[in-house]
């Protein structure tokens, strides 16, 4: 029997989450597999999924996913008693847990989850250890990007 080869389970981002650089700064990146039900595949296969909410939180010496929201699909999870927005655990090495509880609880930073991606046949949580923006630290990024938006208006016109 032949495997079928599906285009968005080969390596494409699942889902996003673009507003955590805008409210965060964002400082070191994580990658982690996630305990997923059969009911979750089939709908993140069809993109059914939000992480624009979520966050990591570690508890008992693990990392878990909370706030990311997995639509079921009718037709397949007829038979089993779904919850969109259950916890799910992340897998990570012992290490990289040692050291996101060390920055979590000593150094006040938390962990936002970034996006969704397949890498081979498993599901893959990108996430960021983060501080969060004060207001005026959000409107300097936007002077910053409007002062380099004008500069590059200003050395295209003076290239002429």
């Amino acid at each position: 029997m032949s495997k079928k080869s599906n285009k968005t389970s080969s390596g494409g981002t699942i889902a996003s989450n673009r507003k955590a650089r805008h409210d965060y700064f964002l400082q070191d990146r994580f990658e982690g597999g996630m305990a997923l039900q059969g009911w979750e595949i089939k709908s993140i296969r069809v993109g059914k999924v939000n992480i624009s909410d979520s966050y990591v939180v570690i508890k008992n010496g693990e990392a878990f996913l909370f706030g990311a929201i997995i639509t079921p699909l009718n037709s397949a999870s007829s038979h089993v008693v779904c919850d969109p927005e259950r916890s799910r655990k992340l897998l990570l090495n012992k290490r990289e847990l040692n050291k996101l509880i060390g920055a979590t609880e000593r150094d006040g930073f938390t962990l936002i989850a970034t996006s969704m991606y397949w890498k081979g046949p498993w599901v893959k949580l990108e996430f960021y250890l983060a501080k969060g923006k004060r207001e005026f630290d959000k409107r300097d990024d936007v002077k910053d990007r409007d002062w380099s938006r004008e500069k590059e208006r200003m050395m295209k016109h003076s290239k002429r």
